[in-house]
């Protein structure tokens, strides 16, 4: 984020900064509400961890959670940068591709799913 901050506070569009328009102010207060909020129940979930309380389905929750937000986030900053966004010149494109990875090891967001969706219903579906 800090990376499209940058870029739209020295991108000009339509004789104005990017980063006075509008839309990418409303994206870049999505993004930030969204990390913050994932980043707060990352939080909570490890000081159940420390305290030995936490639960599988309190960390599919934020593993599920964060993986999906940073991905939107990343996907969001891509777009931001146009066709910038997927040249060599900007990193943005690269950690996109790398959260892919992410959401594979950590366990895809179908399988936290499953796991969440079993505790709700009380039912396993696997």
């Amino acid at each position: 984020m800090e990376t499209t901050l940058q870029y739209a506070l020295q991108r000009s569009v339509f004789g104005d900064m990017l980063a006075s328009k509008q839309l990418f102010q409303h994206k870049m207060a999505d993004m930030v509400s969204e990390y913050n909020l994932a980043l707060l129940g990352c939080l909570h979930v490890a000081q159940h961890m420390d305290n030995g309380t936490a639960t599988p389905e309190m960390i599919s929750l934020v593993k599920r959670n964060s993986c999906h937000k940073a991905l939107v986030i990343a996907r969001t900053c891509r777009e931001i940068f146009g066709a910038n966004g997927i040249s060599e010149h900007y990193d943005v494109f690269r950690h996109m591709c790398n959260l892919e990875t992410v959401s594979t090891y950590e366990g895809t967001h179908d399988i936290h799913s499953l796991i969440l969706g079993a505790h709700v219903t009380n039912h396993r579906a696997f």
